[in-house]
């Protein structure tokens, strides 16, 4: 009993803080949210124009590759 607790304790290493994975799953989470709503109450205006569509697709991606950035990061 004792050698399995030894073993449980024991780690290789310090865990990395996952914090910065956190904010940005949070940061992705809101956009989602948010752009669904504007997308939902303004479905025949939303969005107005190219240029507006390009910056909300390009903000996602942006989101999203920060996002699995920082899981790599924080792995």
């Amino acid at each position: 009993m004792l050698h399995a607790l030894i073993v449980f304790a024991s780690t290789e290493g310090e865990e990395s803080s996952k914090t910065l994975f956190y904010i940005a799953g949070a940061l992705l989470a809101v956009f989602a949210i948010v752009i669904s709503a504007i997308g939902i109450r303004g479905i025949d205006s939303f969005p107005a124009s190219k240029g507006q569509a390009r910056g909300v697709v390009g903000l996602a991606a942006v989101l999203v590759l920060f996002a699995a950035a920082s899981a790599i990061i924080t792995a």
